[in-house]
Order: C-alpha cells, then sequence, then structure tokens
C-alpha cells in the first residue's frame, strides 16, 4: 500500500507539490480562466475580441481574484508569506497580516470591477502600480525560490497585460 505523501517521508516531493500548485494556480488565474471568460462572452454575448474585453476579464481574475485570495492566504496564514521570503520572527506576521488585508482591499475592487467600467479603469491603475512595482523589486532581489521566481514572473505579465489595457482604454476614449 502507498504511504500518503508526508514531509517526513518525502521532503523533496512534498517541497516539488507545493511549487507545482503554486504555479497550477498562477497559471489557472493569469491564463486559463481570463481566456475561457473571454471566450465565453465571445460566444454567448456575441462580443468582440478587443483590449476592452481582455481587460475586464484580466482585471477581474489577475487583479481581483488573485489578489483578493492571496489576500486571504497572507492574513489567515501568515507563516506560510514568512517561509517564503525568509523572515523568521514572528513579529513579521502582523505587517504579512496587513499587506494580506491591503491585498483583498484591491482584490475587492478588481472583483466588482467586472460589473463598472468607471471602477475597471481605477483598478487597473492600482493593478498595474502594485503588478509592475511588485515585478521590478524581484527583478532587483535575487530569486532564492521557485515561489519568488513565479511571483516575479506573474507580476510583470500581469503588469505588462494591465498597462497595455490602460493605454487602449484610454486612447478608446
Amino acid at each position: 500500500m502507498e504511504q500518503p505523501l508526508t514531509k517526513t517521508t518525502n521532503d523533496i516531493s512534498v517541497k516539488y507539490s507545493k511549487h507545482n500548485s503554486f504555479l497550477l494556480l498562477n497559471v489557472c488565474i493569469l491564463f486559463v480562466l481570463p481566456l475561457l471568460s473571454i471566450t465565453g462572452e465571445i460566444i454567448f454575448e456575441h462580443e468582440l475580441f478587443t483590449w476592452m474585453l481582455i481587460g475586464k476579464w484580466f482585471v477581474f481574475w489577475a487583479t481581483g481574484i488573485r489578489l483578493f485570495t492571496a489576500g486571504i492566504s497572507q492574513s489567515s496564514n501568515p507563516a506560510f508569506t514568512a517561509r517564503i521570503f525568509k523572515m523568521k520572527t514572528h513579529e513579521s506576521h502582523i505587517v504579512i497580516r496587513e499587506l494580506g488585508f491591503a491585498n483583498i482591499s484591491l482584490g475587492v475592487m478588481g472583483i466588482l470591477s467586472v460589473i463598472n467600467d468607471h471602477w475597471r479603469i481605477l483598478a487597473t491603475i492600482t493593478g498595474c502600480l502594485f503588478f509592475g512595482l511588485a515585478g521590478i523589486q524581484h527583478m532587483f532581489k535575487k530569486s532564492e525560490n521557485t515561489h519568488e521566481m513565479i511571483a516575479m514572473i506573474g507580476d510583470l505579465f500581469v503588469f505588462i497585460i494591465l498597462l497595455s489595457y490602460l493605454i487602449s482604454a484610454i486612447f478608446n476614449n
């Protein structure tokens, strides 16, 4: 009979499993779910494939859902984020929890943007700033683990898409 995979039986497998699930979650939120939403709206609502449609669903998924879920994770389990960034003191949990509250707040704005175009522009501006600055910070700090590398690539990707949408929204109005 196979033993369930635990940290004590196989540390390497547990580590890869956590990295794979983090990568899978990011791929789903940054690629699969926005593409499914865009495709659904094109098929069922007969919308045109434009930056406005891309922005609508990308802001919802990447800024809204991604930041909201990260915020829930950070505020409910700050030790996980502390381990990623090699923060060894319990005092860091207070700051991480507050980061979680900020991410929840930004995420709610991104989620609500799906129902209001004006909120979408505001969510795009704040998301663009957040992901751009976070991505730049990751670039200047040498990535020490796979989570940091995935976060850097994801942050920069989101920044580029949000900036493209924002430029398109400005010039189309």
